[in-house]
């Protein structure tokens, strides 16, 4: 419309009708008004809030400047096609008329340019779109966006354009904004997209846009647009922001608004697109729909290409974890009933493809571990969904092998959750995962049922007020099992459930079984409990399938191995039927007359046709064709190369593998296994390798052979490289001296060449006793070559020889180390050892004339002579010049343990050779030779203190054993040490002549013998303690010493003489502190050394004493002695003086007309008073001392029958006290040493029987016995005797003892003593008097329905769960006043020995589990005498709580209960009524 018609708002009427412009109405203002500073201001606020408001910013420019101002309009910059764009519209132009206006205006230019800008984005989006709800622009969109962003590019380099007023305008144009331009803005660094969005006033509503728009950006790039291209990198930049903002930790961003918004918003959109895709796939979204496309595409967001970009794997793995955590909880609808009636339907293959595939996205970001831990957590925190719960288990089963384990162990420990704190949520958690996780079969996790029966066989530890729901929990496993058709008969012994299908095989299992059962007879000498046990409990399965599978028939070893040991310890145990046994040795000796072929080849004729076997046998004969001929030599490292790509296809292995690096080789020495096909590609490369050495030795020697053999070498490194180690052992150890000449040159050039590659080759686990380190692999062959038998013996000398011939050979113009690096230096010494040995010749002195020249080619000939080419290289200079290097030399030590290893029986040596060696080699060789060159400089002390120490190293290693049930008894395991020992008592008495000399006549040495002091520096360097561990190492330690001892004169024990000056020796003092310190902790038996050691102190005692001026004296000044400083002697001799009285007085009769000395006349006397208490007649009083007469009578009690104890014992009343104090702390002893070793003498019930018998008889007379659980050291009188006599475990137990045996079970009364039921052959009672218990509690065992064996095992639970304060008497822990203080003090110790973690000291053996089954644990022991104790302080008279304060200072803290009931009781008024409360026992 024209202007006359439509009046201008902007305008008014002037004079004369005339029109004005606007600027003339606003300069008329300004002359009306005068200028006001403040009034300006706002007037530019307002202006800008105009410019805002109006949305036709061209419009706006017209009323301003006119016509004129169409110059300004952006539709020519963005038009990309116009010429005029080009040619007039310039940016710089356009900026310059921005400024003026902006002038005029009074705004800011940024403000001005961002409207016009936010409007020209307005118009380009709202062009005609190809879709319903566009997200992407067209390409005519695209290139107008484009040019109108090189504009504002401009804009932002010249600072003429506000970021915040732009993000502003354009939410204004939300409706039209697309997403395709909202990301161009980012990219081309207009605005960022986290400024935009935080710069939305509404964050629900900019969520909801977003999500709407990410949903259409999905389905256009499933739906392959135009440009999915574009589509894909919008998604995946969006995303790595929402990623990044929302799950960082710390936010540092430069936002002009809140900081939190960005977060919320990026959190509250990935969390729409989770949820909507979970919805969608729950209401079973069908498939290539716009949903189901959608969905593909944001799952598809969690890979690796579309998050690669982000740097820090932090925010990733929140945002992983997040998303994981939304997926197991959102909306969860279902119970636990109902997933376990629909979790078949959940199973991995069952499960939608588009949740396995979200799965295995998050797998890639977060860990096994991980992922375990954090369903844990959800499963313990929040309600979940149960379907995706356990699909979610399907999948990590089926794609982490180790999740089995991590899985096995999460249940375990819900499991024990669920019977500790009687969860039932952690129970049906357990079932339904295991469930779960069985569904996807056996090579993914265990079968159900093989989760039922590990909780049968191996039940946890609950509490004992759970223990009913536990014994229910196993009723309804076993019956579960039943309906699965599971016989837990065919369960084998050592089940490996990692690799459990629904059920395993008894056959499979059983050579399974045997293999693990060897290994541990193997490391320890002794029948597996596991064995023993399912010989008797589970002997269906043991008959039926382990036996046969252990002996299944073969070509049995010339040296027994650890298969036949364990075949023969079961024979010796009665485990083996006889007539099995002797068909499996008819059969091995038919499988004798078919003896294969134990050589190294392998015909290449027979797999030539094989593929790929027969290429690689193929590839093999061209490189042994180049061998002989010199023209061939530059392609001999390409035919090594293909070699290596066959051998690579003969195994099955990938190029990829060849990168994989293995750290540690573990290798079974004693049964190395190989896969048939590797055995046979292994024997090839072994046998071409051996060929081409002979063939290329034909022409050159070894330094001029070329690399060859290093480029083959190295084909056997890598992945192969344990199956060559592994072949290599069978070869050397196994089959070693039926190698011919030249598969053992070929090996030995092998070794050689694997040791120059040591320091690239990993290290090799061959169990103990090498370190746990590993050995390198020239130090493997060193372990491989054994010396033992002549065989043996001979082929460790070949192969040596060749090794060693090769390598100076070979490296004959490198250095000394070179040389050295080659070869172990156990190599090199067992050469010296072997020459030395077997050759009387190399013994001779070498003079420089002697040195000969070494040649290669006499070794490789058919008739190679091994024993020339032993001593050519042992008088080589190059190898003389070697043996100067220390670590390689020969020393005394390294002999000593080589001549350990020797088997006389099979020994290359006769006796009368082996003797004369011997002879030499100590006394000729090493004891001459300097200290530095590993001799003994002339000392034979010294030579002596190496020879022991050997000894007992050797003893301590697992070479020493041969394997047998009895081995630990015999020195070393055989009699192979015999030798060495007849040495050591030559050198020993050569060593006591030379003392005798240097001692003056009529007086004894000062020194004690050498012997003691390597004894205690051995047991200084054990590892200290009570642990099982510990104590047996330390006890097979003195065992040794024991027996070293034995071997020596009985001098080493108490010396040559006595003398009155003198009459404790040094000897003495040592062979006492080492009874008092160790033997009687581990060698004594219930109170007394064994009769050996016994013997031969008495022997030496007698020896000296008989050549001193006085012997009667001088023996019973000793004796006497012994009773103050070694008490635990007398008590042995005491126990042994049936067998060591004949012979002490045939000696003493033989020297001395005069009667036995005193002091063994009291030993003569108490034994004949032991042996008159327990015949019919009246028994005569004891003889002093009393402690001696009670000990006698302890151990003849012990060897007479129960019946007739029982009677004799009443005649204890007319004994002294002190006898009975004594006699029944050595019965107390007796009862504990029944309680604790298997094969103790005394059996349990008779050692209670005993006791019961002996404190009956104290309380009749009201002795009181209570110091005997407060014995110390200082006590002189009774401590210091009584805790030199008992082992320290057993004193450590008194506290256990107290309250085990001695303390009643409960304080309504113990109720009448039963009769013991023993059950006859025909089922009928016969009835004893046993034991204290209540009559209802063994009334109610239905023994009628009990196996014989069973009732006797309940005999003994009952009659180990008495309690012997039974024959206390009521009022005793009131008369005593002691009784209290001792009650607490006992009890204080029992919580200190539990605490600091001893309870395996109160465990019974093996031997004794069965019987004892049943009895309290340490908990019940403690909780038990916890009451008693809170029950018996009410009681007690306030004397009895004098000296309390000092005993709770010390330990009162162990229980503050009890503390706090004793301080109360302590405080409180005496009780006129305490006697009149009922009784405690």
């Amino acid at each position: 419309m024209s202007d006359s018609r439509v009046p201008n708002s902007a305008s008014g009427q002037g004079p004369g009708g005339r029109r004005r412009s606007w600027a003339e109405l606003l300069a008329g203002r300004v002359k009306r008004q005068k200028y006001n500073p403040e009034r300006a201001q706002k007037l530019k606020e307002s202006a800008v809030r105009l410019l805002r408001r109006h949305q036709d910013l061209n419009a706006l420019l017209l009323e301003v400047e006119g016509p004129l101002c169409k110059k300004l309009s952006l539709s020519k910059v963005i038009d990309c096609d116009s010429s005029e764009a080009c040619a007039n519209h310039s940016s710089s132009f356009i900026g310059s008329a921005l400024q003026d206006q902006a002038s005029r205006l009074g705004v800011p230019v940024g403000i001005l340019s961002a409207g016009m800008v936010a409007s020209s984005v307005g118009q380009i989006c709202t062009a005609p779109a190809e879709t319903s709800h566009p997200v992407l622009l067209t390409v005519e969109q695209r290139k107008k966006l484009s040019s109108l962003l090189e504009f504002a590019q401009y804009l932002l380099a010249h600072s003429m354009f506000s970021r915040l007023s732009f993000c502003q305008e354009l939410w204004k144009i939300q409706s039209s904004l697309l997403l395709e331009a909202v990301w161009h803005l980012h990219v081309q660094g207009i605005v960022s997209l986290q400024e935009l969005l935080e710069s939305h006033p509404d964050m629900h509503a900019v969520g909801s846009w977003l999500f709407r728009n990410l949903c259409c950006l999905c389905e256009q790039i499933e739906a392959s647009c135009q440009h999915a291209d574009v589509a894909r990198a919008m998604l995946s930049d969006f995303v790595q922001m929402f990623v990044l903002r929302g799950f960082q930790k710390n936010s540092d961003l430069r936002r002009t608004v809140e900081p939190e918004k960005m977060p919320q918003v990026a959190v509250d959109v990935l969390q729409r697109m989770l949820i909507f895709a979970l919805d969608a796939l729950a209401a079973g979204v069908q498939e290539e729909s716009s949903t189901h496309k959608t969905v593909r595409c944001w799952f598809g967001v969690f890979s690796g290409h579309t998050l690669g970009s982000v740097i820090s794997t932090d925010p990733l793995k929140r945002f992983f974890s997040h998303t994981l955590t939304q997926i197991l909880t959102h909306s969860p609808v279902l119970k636990a009933s109902d997933a376990v009636q629909m979790q078949r339907e959940w199973s991995f293959a069952r499960t939608h493809p588009l949740l396995t595939a979200l799965y295995r996205r998050i797998f890639v970001m977060l860990s096994p571990e991980e992922l375990v831990g954090h369903l844990q957590e959800v499963l313990e925190t929040q309600e979940v969904h149960w379907q995706r719960v356990l699909s979610f288990v399907s999948a990590l089963v089926v794609c982490f092998s180790e999740a089995q384990q991590l899985l096995e162990g999460w249940v375990a420990h819900l499991m024990a959750q669920a019977f500790e704190s009687c969860q039932l949520d952690s129970m049906v958690t357990a079932f339904l995962v295991v469930r779960q996780a069985a569904l996807e079969g056996p090579s993914a996790f265990l079968s159900y049922a093989d989760w039922f029966k590990v909780h049968i066989l191996h039940p946890p530890l609950v509490p004992s007020k759970y223990r009913s729901l536990l014994t229910d929990y196993i009723s309804l496993a076993k019956t579960r099992l039943a309906d699965l058709k599971v016989s837990i008969e065919n369960m084998g012994l050592y089940e490996d459930l990692s690799s459990a299908g629904d059920m395993t095989e008894p056959h499979s299992q059983a050579l399974q079984d045997v293999e693990k059962a060897v290994m541990v007879f193997e490391h320890t000498g002794k029948i597996p409990i596991t064995v023993m046990e399912a010989s008797i409990f589970r002997r269906p399965y043991y008959v039926s399938h382990f036996l046969p599978a252990l002996l299944t028939p073969r070509v049995l070893p010339k040296i027994p191995d650890s298969r036949v040991a364990f075949i023969e310890s079961l024979k010796r145990a009665d485990k083996i039927p006889p007539s099995l046994y002797s068909t499996y040795c008819q059969a091995c000796s038919a499988a004798e007359e078919k003896p294969e072929d134990a050589t190294l080849g392998v015909r290449a004729e027979s797999s030539s046709a094989e593929e790929p076997l027969g290429q690689l046998t193929a590839a093999l004969g061209e490189l042994r064709a180049s061998m002989t001929d010199p023209s061939q030599r530059d392609v001999i490292s390409a035919q090594v190369a293909v070699i290596s790509e066959r051998l690579r296809a003969v195994l099955g292995h990938n190029e990829d593998d060849s990168s994989i690096e293995i750290s540690k080789i573990q290798l079974s020495i004693n049964t190395p296994r190989l896969e048939p096909r590797e055995h046979m590609a292994v024997d090839l490369l072994l046998t071409s390798f051996c060929q081409n050495l002979m063939a290329a030795s034909s022409v050159a020697p070894p330094e001029r052979q070329g690399p060859w053999a290093t480029l083959f070498m190295r084909t056997m490194c890598g992945r192969v490289l344990p199956a060559v180690l592994t072949r290599l052992c069978q070869l050397l150890r196994h089959q070693g001296p039926s190698l011919s000449a030249p598969h053992v040159l070929g090996l030995a050039a092998l070794a050689v060449h694997l040791g120059e590659s040591r320091s690239a080759l990993p290290k090799v686990d061959v169990g103990p006793p090498a370190p746990d380190a590993g050995l390198p692999v020239p130090a493997l062959f060193d372990s491989l070559l054994t010396c033992r038998t002549r065989d043996s013996l001979l082929f460790c000398l070949k192969f040596c020889t060749a090794a060693i011939s090769y390598s100076l050979c070979k490296f004959s113009s490198q250095s000394r180390d070179t040389l050295c690096s080659c070869l172990s230096p156990g190599l090199i010494k067992k050469f010296q050892f072997l020459v030395f040995r077997l050759f009387s010749e190399a013994r001779q002195p070498l003079s420089q004339e002697d040195a000969a020249s070494l040649s290669w080619r006499p070794l490789y000939l058919p008739s190679a002579d091994w024993q020339r080419a032993a001593l050519s290289l042992w008088t080589h200079r190059t190898f003389r010049e070697l043996l100067k290097e220390e670590d390689v030399h020969l020393t005394y030590q390294d002999w000593l343990h080589l001549e350990l290893e020797i088997q006389p029986e099979a020994d290359a040596l006769s006796d009368t050779e082996r003797q004369d060696f011997h002879q030499w080699a100590i006394h000729e060789h090493f004891l001459p030779e300097s200290s530095a060159s590993g001799g003994c400089d002339g000392d034979l002390e010294a030579a002596c203190t190496i020879l022991v120490n050997a000894l007992m190293d050797f003893h301590q290693s697992s070479r020493s054993y041969d394997r047998s049930e009895n081995s630990d008894f015999v020195f070393g395991g055989r009699t192979g040490n015999d030798d060495i020992i007849s040495r050591l008592q030559e050198m020993v008495a050569d060593l006591e002549l030379q003392q005798d000399l240097s001692v003056p006549l009529g007086h004894t040495p000062s020194q004690g013998h050498f012997l003691f002091g390597i004894f205690r520096r051995r047991l200084q360097a054990l590892t200290s303690g009570w642990s099982v561990a510990a104590s047996l190492q330390r006890q097979r330690e003195l065992l040794m010493y024991k027996r070293i001892l034995l071997r020596l004169p009985s001098s080493v024990l108490c010396g040559s003489s006595f003398q009155a000056e003198q009459p404790i020796t040094a000897r003495c003092e040592q062979f006492f502190h080492l009874v008092n310190s160790e033997m009687r902790n581990f060698c004594s038996l219930g109170g007394a050394l064994t009769q050996d050691i016994t013997a031969h102190f008495f022997r030496g005692l007698l020896n000296a004493c008989l050549r001193s001026r006085d012997p009667s004296l001088m023996v019973d000044f000793i004796l006497a002695k012994c009773q103050m400083k070694c008490p635990l002697i007398l008590t042995s001799a005491l126990l042994w003086w049936p067998s060591l009285e004949p012979v002490l007085l045939c000696r003493w009769r033989r020297h001395c007309q005069s009667p036995l000395p005193r002091e063994l006349q009291k030993m003569q006397g108490g034994r004949q008073f032991a042996s008159d208490f327990l015949s019919p007649e009246a028994a005569s009083p004891a003889p002093n001392p009393d402690w001696l007469s009670a000990a006698a009578l302890h151990f003849a009690i012990q060897q007479v029958r129960d019946e007739n104890v029982r009677k004799q014992l009443k005649k204890l009343d007319c004994q002294r006290e002190e006898l009975l104090v004594f006699l029944f702390f050595f019965s107390l002893m007796g009862l504990l040493s029944s309680h604790l070793t298997s094969n103790s003498a005394t059996d349990p019930l008779k050692a209670f029987h005993i006791c019961a018998a002996i404190l009956e008889c104290l309380e009749k007379r009201k002795i009181s016995w209570l110091a005997l659980f407060q014995l110390t050291e200082s006590d002189l009188m009774l401590g210091r005797l009584l805790l030199r006599v008992a082992p320290d475990q057993h004193t450590r137990l008194l506290p256990f003892a107290f309250y085990r045996y001695l303390h009643p079970q409960g304080l309504s009364g113990l109720g009448q003593c039963f009769p013991d039921p023993h059950l006859s052959t025909s089922g009928s009672r016969q009835m004893g008097r046993v034991a204290c218990a209540s009559a209802p509690q063994m009334s109610s065992i239905p023994w009628h329905h009990l196996l014989p064996f069973q009732q006797s095992v309940a005999i003994c639970h009952y009659v180990f769960t008495s309690s012997l304060l039974s024959y206390f008497h009521e009022d005793g822990a009131i008369r005593e006043e002691a009784f209290l203080h001792v009650a607490v003090d006992m009890y204080l110790k029992l919580v200190q020995l539990f605490v600091a973690g001893d309870t395996s000291t109160v465990s019974p053996p093996a031997g004794r589990r069965l019987e004892l089954q049943g009895q309290d644990n340490p908990v019940e022991l403690i909780t038990k005498a916890r009451l008693f104790l809170l029950q018996l302080i009410p009681r007690c008279p306030k004397k009895s709580f004098s000296h309390m304060a000092e005993l709770l200072a010390d330990h009162g803290d162990c229980d503050p209960e009890v503390s706090a009931a004793l301080q109360s009781r302590q405080q409180a008024a005496p009780d006129a009524d305490l006697y009149q409360e009922p009784h405690l026992f």
